[in-house]
């Protein structure tokens, strides 16, 4: 067997009919044997191990799943494992019957090929009722408003003008109490912004009372440090005194502009003109 150089070459075939030596063997993984090249399968040399690695699958005709069965146990009691376990009648529509074609009347069979689904309506038909016309597509839906509960209330408003209107259901009920809650919550702040509203004109009428009269016990604040002047005068040299000195490295220049008229400060030049533009007429002579 082999030759000198390599004496362990080749094996000889293990059925005893053959014997046929083969250079590059093949053994089994079942009955660990050696067999050549026409030998080497299950069959052939009738391995009888075979079985250990046999895959036999039956189909359940209940849920058309696939029940394997163990090679070295009763058929029988493989069927009653998978029916007590694993077996679910539903299941076999969902395999057997397949999806056709919704278009009345046409019995195509959908599949991957011939599958075109609807832009409009996403509904898979097959080739020859592709087209909207041809399957009497409804259109695309209508998009919801940002405002789900407007078309509810519309629809509330519409059954409660109705002169026979029959008993109101659920929804409706439901449609009308909330009306009633977003009628309240409006009145009340309908309310509030009235309230609010007259406090503002009778501080306001308070304020152009007041123009015109002693600037005694005015008050005025510095926007730094929160301390209270009697005049604008004294705000002014206030802060150009204590925050412009002792603050060198950032500096905080304030121009505060003072009416001719009634002697009120503002920071803002714009406010002034609008001041006197309201409260003095127009003009800004003292």
């Amino acid at each position: 067997m082999g030759t000198p150089e390599f004496p362990d070459l080749g094996k000889h075939c293990s059925v005893e009919d053959c014997k046929q030596i083969d250079f590059l063997p093949f053994t089994c993984d079942r009955c660990h044997l050696v067999y050549c090249l026409d030998h080497r399968s299950y069959v052939k040399h009738q391995c009888p191990k075979a079985d250990k690695k046999d895959v036999t699958v039956v189909i359940c005709p209940l849920c058309a799943k696939g029940v394997r069965l163990v090679p070295d146990e009763d058929p029988n009691i493989s069927w009653e494992t998978h029916v007590n376990t694993e077996c679910d009648p539903t299941n076999y529509d969902k395999v057997a019957k397949k999806k056709k074609c919704p278009v009345p009347g046409c019995r195509e069979v959908l599949t991957f090929s011939n599958t075109i689904k609807c832009r409009d309506c996403i509904v898979d038909h097959c080739l020859k009722h592709r087209f909207g016309p041809d399957h009497k597509c409804p259109g695309p839906k209508k998009p919801e408003s940002s405002f789900p509960f407007l078309g509810l209330l519309s629809r509330s408003r519409k059954e409660e003008s109705k002169p026979n209107q029959a008993p109101a259901t659920s929804s409706s009920k439901w449609a009308t109490s909330f009306l009633n809650a977003a009628s309240t919550v409006r009145a009340s702040a309908e309310a509030s912004m009235t309230k609010l509203s007259s406090e503002l004109s009778q501080k306001w009428q308070i304020a152009r009372d007041g123009v015109g009269l002693s600037n005694v016990g005015q008050v005025e604040e510095c926007p730094q440090c929160g301390a209270k002047f009697s005049s604008v005068t004294t705000l002014v040299d206030h802060v150009e005194k204590v925050h412009e000195r002792n603050n060198q490295s950032r500096v905080f220049k304030m121009s505060i502009d003072v009416c001719p008229k009634c002697s009120k400060g503002f920071r803002d030049p714009v406010a002034l003109v609008d001041h006197v533009e309201r409260d003095h007429g127009g003009t800004s002579k003292a």
